[in-house]
């Protein structure tokens, strides 16, 4: 990985694949507006999951989901708000935020992913 940036969208790309392959479907990936981002919005089975993904190296002694501070969680949550009201027709049961953290093994060994739901 050439960058943090680069990393981060790896990160972003191997958590919509992670979930997918576990039953979500993506809704929107890298969502933007001024003053902010939502890595992913999911659904399963009409719950709406949004999702922050941390991503770190190979060398990180701590693990990524460590790294969501308060502020980000209200952000996250301000986010979903924008979200929510820029797509109205989407039909849901509920929502929650999860965080999928990855460490990225580098060549020598494989990633780390790990699903934490709820943490918001």
């Amino acid at each position: 990985m050439a960058s943090g940036h680069q990393l981060g969208q790896w990160g972003e790309d191997v958590a919509r694949l992670f979930l997918e392959m576990c039953g979500y479907r993506c809704l929107s990936q890298g969502f933007r507006r001024p003053g902010g981002e939502l890595d992913l919005v999911v659904d399963r089975n009409g719950l709406l999951v949004f999702v922050e993904v941390k991503t770190r190296g190979p060398r990180t002694m701590e693990p990524p989901e460590t790294w969501l501070t308060r502020r980000q969680l209200h952000l996250l949550r301000r986010m979903a708000g924008i979200w929510l009201a820029e797509h109205p027709g989407v039909r849901h049961r509920g929502f929650r935020f999860d965080v999928v953290a990855i460490v990225h093994g580098g060549d020598v060994r494989g990633s780390e992913i790990r699903h934490l739901t709820g943490v918001g």
